[in-house]
């Protein structure tokens, strides 16, 4: 993980996420104090846990976006899970346990990579010998006394042409040339368990069983040096890599390191009275998070991991509810709050022109495949922002996603055209992005719809 003071990841996150500068001090901060724990002693260590944050604001304001960039820009295991997805224990769905063994996946994913960096130049030298093999193949009779002249002779001979082989294998020569290689047969099929919402881990014990009943069958297949190289290199790397090392590895991560978001939580936000229809088991999933939120221990298939140091973050819009209405206890696991704001029409604005992976720059990357230039103008910009801006008051606000539908609006036809274009350079301007989304935007009844 990289270690970054709270400045540094703040000015990281900018460069992608326009404003919330409250949120991104806030999760910068809960960052650094995982590095300043580490740091402590050992007693002290084991007694401070994270500060979990709960983000409150309107939907397209940038909440799931900071949690992702968070855990790309430090590499740590992370998982987005919706709140409404998960059920009571004793309800048909997946139960709140899932997310934690999500994490531990993801977990696995991040230290499997890592561990295919070390190996990989590793993996390529023993595949080049594996391809030489097959190039070269032992010859079928062996002398009987190795110490023989003829013996050495001949050993010396095929170390010639070994030799040989291998520099024009390195200078990639031989790529046509075919050769013999197998390759494992498929896993067994997923085991399944009808109607068992709750069983996941069953299922999982179930799977490997039968994976180590089942012979594995295994295949011939004929291809080019070409083909068949990334297929050794791979099977050389899965060779060289220590299963249970990475799971070691992988659940110390996550216990350390992991960042779990939970988005939509004031969906389970309820009144207390019901128990009727069908959000019967809010309070229920509410009263299953508790424990994991606070810490323990839920067991996965690369053994158990504790939840006591993992860092949530939990988002909701709270439009209909607020977050007193969530349960008491849940409430004290989120000790940190912090309001996200609407986007302004200069927001807007700054989200079209500053990220580095901005919408129009990705317009502009898309169509450059076609050999279009594109060119949006100032004057244009500021009117998709405009439009963005009232469209939100006058209708449903979304945030920044209403930009997604303006701007696909403005290229449409410019997309549809775009490999039949003899005039390979396109500028947009204000009047342009106003003759193809002014109708819609002046229509409240349209633009409820289409925009």
């Amino acid at each position: 993980m990289r270690d970054l003071t709270p400045r540094e990841i703040v000015a990281e996150l900018d460069h992608d996420i326009v404003g919330q500068a409250d949120a991104k001090r806030a999760v910068a901060i809960a960052l650094r104090n995982r590095w300043r724990r580490r740091q402590l002693s050992d007693e002290l260590r084991a007694q401070v846990t994270p500060k979990n944050i709960l983000l409150i604001g309107p939907t397209g304001v940038g909440k799931t976006e900071i949690a992702r960039r968070l855990a790309k820009l430090v590499g740590a295991p992370f998982v987005k899970v919706e709140a409404t997805k998960y059920t009571e224990v004793g309800y048909y769905g997946r139960d709140v346990e899932s997310l934690v063994r999500d994490l531990v996946e993801a977990a696995v994913t991040l230290v499997r990579g890592a561990e295919r960096e070390r190996v990989s130049e590793q993996a390529a030298v023993r595949a080049d010998q594996r391809l030489l093999d097959l190039l070269l193949p032992a010859p079928p009779h062996q002398w009987n006394d190795p110490d023989t002249p003829e013996a050495a002779e001949a050993a010396e001979r095929r170390q010639r042409s070994r030799e040989k082989m291998k520099h024009r294998l390195d200078a990639r020569e031989i790529e046509d040339r075919e050769v013999e290689i197998t390759l494992p047969g498929r896993a067994a099929a997923p085991v399944s368990i009808l109607g068992a919402g709750n069983m996941e881990q069953m299922e999982m014990d179930l799977q490997g069983m039968f994976e180590k009943i089942m012979p594995k069958s295994s295949q011939t297949r004929t291809m080019t040096v070409a083909e068949a190289r990334p297929i050794l290199i791979a099977q050389e790397i899965d060779a060289l890599i220590d299963p249970e090392k990475v799971s070691q590895a992988a659940v110390h991560l996550a216990e350390e390191s992991g960042i779990v978001f939970l988005d939509e939580i004031d969906k389970i936000a309820g009144d207390d009275g019901g128990g009727r229809g069908p959000d019967v088991s809010r309070q229920g999933v509410q009263r299953d998070l508790l424990p994991i939120v606070e810490g323990t221990t839920v067991t996965t298939k690369y053994g158990p991991i504790k939840t006591d140091h993992v860092l949530f973050l939990a988002a909701g819009a709270f439009h209909r509810s607020k977050p007193s209405d969530l349960m008491p206890e849940l409430q004290g696991r989120f000790p940190i709050r912090v309001e996200l704001q609407d986007l302004t029409r200069d927001d807007f604005a700054r989200i079209l022109r500053e990220p580095r992976a901005s919408l129009i720059r990705q317009y502009q990357a898309l169509l450059a495949t076609e050999g279009i230039e594109l060119e949006f103008t100032p004057d244009a910009i500021d009117a998709m922002a405009d439009l963005a801006h009232q469209v939100n008051q006058s209708t449903q606000n979304i945030g920044a996603r209403r930009l997604h539908t303006i701007l696909e609006r403005v290229v449409e036809a410019l997309s549809f055209d775009a490999s039949d274009r003899t005039e390979k350079k396109v500028v947009i301007n204000g009047a342009y992005v106003l003759e193809r989304l002014e109708e819609l935007a002046k229509d409240e009844d349209l633009s409820r719809f289409i925009l």
